[in-house]
């Protein structure tokens, strides 16, 4: 189990939600995203931990917006986390930059395509703040124990691991269900991440492509397997999101898939108490 202040993270706890937009757009659109988040998981009685990454390293375009300046992109984040209360959750995608994200952030993610990166991993790990480690798109389930152990190397055993998808071919992802078991059986707590499964990655016009009619049913059938965190970039008009614009949830959807993901979560949990 992860703890992170009031919110315990695994070991047959309720579901946790980590939401947010792609990437800090600004400051408006950052705090009023939320806003309408916390009011939804208030409703839904969800623990909430909000992500926005300050900095997009990983765009298949080079003309790609990758954010704002580093620095007025986490005094957003640390406004968001005074004025909501809320833990902050961003990547990290050089060991330099562990530091000064840690200054803001609650919880360093560890992009899918740096997670066998040693040296990053264990400048994540020696900051003290949880780590959340993408599974590559190009790695077994299995494979992520030693991700993992580079980080507690550290002496930080605060770590979670993150389902994304598998490459399937060219410009497809797939879930298998049965890694979110195997990497849950490594004693870590396992997140699923909905949006970023559904990509098809390089399929757009110097972008990448997404099918976002699959969040719900992908997000439903890994509750249903008993995974211990939910994660969703959500955006209020993703098809003007300047990032992962194809993948993101529409924000006006989040409360009916909370009410879904949540009576289930409370069945699973609950049959997993009395085996």
């Amino acid at each position: 189990m992860v703890t992170l202040g009031k919110i315990n993270i695994g070991s047959g706890n309720p579901l946790v939600l980590i939401a947010g937009p792609c990437v800090v757009e600004g400051r408006e659109i950052t705090l009023r995203v939320a806003a309408r988040i916390q009011k939804v998981t208030r409703k839904h009685r969800i623990p909430f931990i909000f992500k926005a990454s300050y900095k997009k390293a990983n765009r298949t375009s080079g003309s790609s917006f990758v954010g704002l300046d580093m620095d007025d992109a986490l005094t957003i984040l640390m406004e968001v986390k005074k004025e909501f209360g809320v833990p902050i959750l961003t990547d990290i995608h050089s060991e330099l930059e562990a530091a000064p994200a840690a200054e803001v952030a609650d919880v360093l993610q560890i992009p899918a395509f740096l997670s066998r990166q040693t040296g990053l991993l264990q400048a994540a790990g020696r900051t003290g703040k949880v780590v959340n480690i993408k599974k590559g798109q190009f790695l077994a389930p299995q494979d992520m124990q030693h991700a993992a152990k580079k980080v507690e190397s550290t002496g930080n055993k605060r770590v979670m691991l993150t389902e994304r998808g598998t490459t399937f071919g060219y410009h497809n992802l797939v879930v298998d269900m049965r890694s979110l078991t195997i990497m849950r059986e490594s004693g870590y707590p396992v997140i699923l991440d909905a949006t970023h499964s559904v990509q098809l990655p390089g399929a757009g016009k110097n972008s990448t492509s997404g099918q976002p009619e699959f969040i719900f049913p992908i997000a439903r059938a890994g509750v249903a397997v008993g995974i211990d965190g939910l994660f969703i970039e959500t955006h209020p008009d993703p098809k003007r999101a300047l990032s992962d614009a194809a993948s993101q949830l529409k924000l006006d959807l989040l409360d009916d898939l909370l009410k879904q993901v949540t009576a289930l979560d409370t069945i699973v949990k609950g049959k997993l108490a009395l085996a």
